[in-house]
């Protein structure tokens, strides 16, 4: 499979994981914001929204990296996830 085939099925795949940390919860935002839209534009969000800052600081620390990289870090780190939680590789399931 081709890297953007690998990134959709990875994408859909990091919703069948269990209760995640808010850490790795970031980390696959953050990861996926960069990969679809590059860098991170716009104002941090106010004071009072913290989900919303956490987000915008996540993408932020990855303001630079370049969108096929960011690609194959989200696709490895949905990799990761999945075998922990569930023992096997998310395509192992979707092999023809």
């Amino acid at each position: 499979m081709s890297l953007d085939e690998d990134f959709n099925v990875a994408s859909q795949k990091a919703f069948e994981l269990p209760h995640q940390s808010n850490e790795n919860l970031l980390k696959l935002y953050a990861l996926y914001k960069q990969a679809t839209e590059g860098d991170v534009r716009g104002n941090r969000p106010g004071f009072l929204d913290l989900k919303g800052r956490a987000k915008f600081d996540a993408w932020m620390k990855l303001r630079g990296m370049d969108q096929l990289e960011a690609k194959q870090d989200y696709v490895s780190l949905v990799v990761k996830l999945y075998k922990d939680a569930m023992g096997s590789s998310p395509f192992e399931e979707t092999a023809s």
